[in-house]
């Protein structure tokens, strides 16, 4: 379990963590907005679009790779204001990037910032007072974004080059800048080495192993169905006869929808409940999935894409909350790969699959059985993770001589 922040340090984290998600996710989520717009002012084939996204979001992912060396040596706000000038600067290259090549290069290097700073929120994230509170702020604030790209960008940048939208990209990026100083820097800093080892420490590290690959597992399960059935949601309704525009319309209202969904589980916090909330999740999520099959009529249609939608949007919060017990700061950098991972590998099999079968079932049903996997990992993670703390918290002083930053625990 790893030491916890105090209140008021857990309250200027949310502020950071909600800033930073709600833009630096939008990278992700202005995807499907801007790729007619790449195809057309740069002459992109659709390889070389999905290149350009498979690019952005591979290095926001294997951001995480470094942070292993980084994360808990240096001083966060500062390394978060370094890498937010980065995904400034390169949107605003990206605005001018003369051809593809330069704009691919710039793509990974902004995103490649970008998932740096994702490695922070999700570490710092684990360490407040109520974890699945701050989850729930990290996913309210991507999804609120979300419905807002689906629902405001296509109007905004209508008969607009993309580099309009980079630029938005990295006014929206300077304006995050403030919410660095939320940080005071130290927060993930390891604490002073602990006294020697008991007889024990052996199972327990093995007991970690178990609980960290079981965390692991139920991340990339997770987003592995998750990414697969959400990209293919319109084909699907599509496919039922429900006319695309409509189909997509009903995608950003779900999105908006789960953005309230994600603000309560935000406000309900820590609950003894969460295991029921997690289980309860997958189950729906996968009810949702099974109303997909055969090619869906405009009501089972919607009624699936919603109760996909909040479902997901509800479990999500409690799922990394519980994740993050299992391991702390160094399993969430591990999600953030998980994550990425997930995202685009779970499109890129549904699309094969849907590609060799010529219909949906077999994509439906192999995100039913990986969601299944996933759920079972969660309910290794549940029997094994550290319960929530409750123990008030005091800010630690960095100042103190002879001590590194550390988090004091006050006796319940």
């Amino acid at each position: 379990m790893p030491e916890t922040l105090s209140i008021s340090a857990s309250a200027k984290a949310n502020i950071f963590i909600g800033a930073f998600s709600a833009v630096l996710y939008s990278v992700l989520l202005v995807a499907p907005v801007i790729a007619t717009m790449l195809a057309a002012d740069y002459n992109l084939s659709a390889g070389s679009v999905g290149l350009i996204a498979s690019v952005e979001l591979g290095c926001f992912s294997l951001a995480t790779i470094p942070a292993y060396l980084w994360l808990r040596r240096t001083n966060i706000r500062w390394v978060s204001v370094g890498c937010i000038a980065v995904v400034i600067v390169g949107n605003v290259l990206s605005a001018l990037a003369p051809n593809f090549e330069t704009l691919l290069g710039l793509r990974a290097i902004t995103a490649l910032a970008a998932g740096s700073i994702t490695v922070i929120i999700l570490s710092i994230t684990a360490k407040t007072t109520n974890p699945s509170r701050s989850y729930g702020v990290f996913l309210f604030a991507q999804l609120g974004m979300g419905a807002a790209i689906l629902l405001l960008f296509p109007v905004l940048f209508a008969g607009r080059s993309v580099a309009a939208v980079y630029l938005t990209l990295a006014v929206l990026a300077a304006l995050c800048l403030p919410a660095t100083f939320c940080l005071k820097g130290y927060e993930l800093k390891k604490a002073p080495a602990e006294a020697s080892t008991t007889a024990n420490s052996v199972t327990s590290r093995r007991t970690d192993i178990v609980a960290l690959v079981a965390a692991l597992l139920a991340v990339f399960g997770f987003y592995f169905a998750l990414g697969g059935a959400w990209t293919f949601m319109v084909e699907i309704g599509a496919a039922g006869g429900t006319e695309i525009g409509v189909a997509a319309t009903m995608l950003g209202v779900a999105t908006a929808a789960g953005a309230i969904i994600a603000l309560i589980a935000t406000i309900v916090g820590e609950s003894p409940r969460a295991n029921l909330f997690i289980m309860g999740g997958y189950v729906l999520m996968g009810v949702a999935m099974l109303l997909l099959f055969g090619g869906p009529g405009l009501i089972r249609f919607v009624v699936a894409v919603f109760i996909f939608k909040l479902a997901w949007s509800w479990l999500l919060p409690f799922l990394l909350s519980t994740v993050s017990r299992v391991g702390g700061t160094q399993v969430m950098n591990s999600t953030n790969l998980m994550i990425g991972g997930g995202l685009a590998v779970g499109p890129f099999v549904a699309g094969q699959i849907i590609e060799a079968t010529g219909g949906f079932g077999t994509m439906l049903t192999t995100a039913i059985i990986v969601l299944g996997i996933a759920a079972i990992a969660s309910a290794v993670v549940m029997s094994r993770a550290a319960k929530p703390s409750t123990a008030a918290v005091t800010d630690p002083d960095p100042t103190a001589a002879g001590s590194d930053p550390a988090v004091a625990h006050a006796s319940a």
